[in-house]
């Protein structure tokens, strides 16, 4: 597995090697709280200008299984495709980046990852970052050669909904929820409900994230943990959000801080919130 996290110097300096491919995951979310549409994609924006040789996915249609009401992640064969249609192979390299520190390209580093591809890394600090410090752009549509990408699903990356509801009843699984306090609290909900599923700890996801739109550094993020009241060194870590995308960039963190034996709920609170069966906290 390579490391999770690349500078802005670094991919500046390896933008012309052949076994690199660069995607572009420019979008955003907006607060439940805000009119629809709350999910975007800037295709536009990309094919104004991009990082040279950045291929575009669409993080809400590429990556996703459609008609799931919570996102969830594609098929090995949709997603294969898509990867071999972008160039991307069992040898190749990946750097994925976004305009939203991180969350949108930590959500497509965890599906290669689920998908047995673990050469992947997100560009910390993004595309502000990559602009603010005036490193090259383009507005080429890169055309590249087809690659066989063979998915060999990890099971261990996702745990579902049924999984926790057993683990409520005693067996050992710490849960994290990365959304907003007001998220957490049921004062906003994107789900039939409001609330949080018992037990877990709220971490909103921008606690994680310096003023730069780069990573906070680790001993930064293990004393948030602490004081947050989360245990590094747990067997079991289980993250979610609304639909599993900022939980991603949570499992980035605490990898990066030294976790293991994490887990991302794909449903998320879109799944559990809208399940009048399981069981909410206030």
């Amino acid at each position: 597995m390579t490391q999770p996290l690349v500078t802005t110097a670094w991919l500046h300096e390896n933008l012309s090697d052949p076994k690199i491919r660069i995607v572009d995951l420019r979008g955003g979310v907006l607060p439940p709280s805000e009119p629809p549409p709350h999910y975007i994609t800037d295709r536009a924006g990309y094919e104004a200008s991009h990082i040279p040789g950045a291929a575009f996915v669409d993080w809400q249609v590429d990556i996703v299984e459609p008609g799931s009401p919570s996102n969830d992640i594609s098929s090995p064969e949709s997603f294969a495709e898509l990867m071999g249609r972008l160039g991307i192979g069992q040898d190749t390299t990946v750097i994925a980046y976004d305009n939203t520190a991180g969350s949108l390209s930590a959500r497509f580093l965890w599906c290669l990852r689920y998908y047995g591809h673990t050469s992947v890394s997100i560009l910390d600090g993004g595309w502000p970052k990559w602009i603010a410090e005036g490193r090259p752009v383009d507005a080429r549509i890169p055309d590249v050669a087809r690659q066989t990408f063979l998915p060999v699903i990890n099971e261990r990356l996702k745990a579902t909904g049924a999984e926790i509801l057993d683990a409520l009843e005693g067996a050992p699984m710490q849960l994290i929820d990365v959304r907003s306090p007001a998220e957490y609290t049921g004062a906003d909900s994107r789900a039939e409900r409001g609330g949080h599923i018992p037990t877990a700890i709220n971490l909103p996801r921008r606690m994680l994230v310096a003023d730069d739109n780069t990573l906070k550094p680790k001993t930064e993020l293990r004393q948030i943990f602490v004081d947050a009241g989360i245990n590094i060194d747990a067997e079991e870590t289980v993250l979610y959000c609304n639909s599993g995308v900022s939980a991603c960039f949570g499992m980035l963190a605490m990898e990066t801080a030294g976790a293991s034996g994490l887990r991302i709920y794909d449903g998320s609170w879109k799944d559990w919130g809208s399940d009048q069966s399981k069981p909410i906290a206030q």
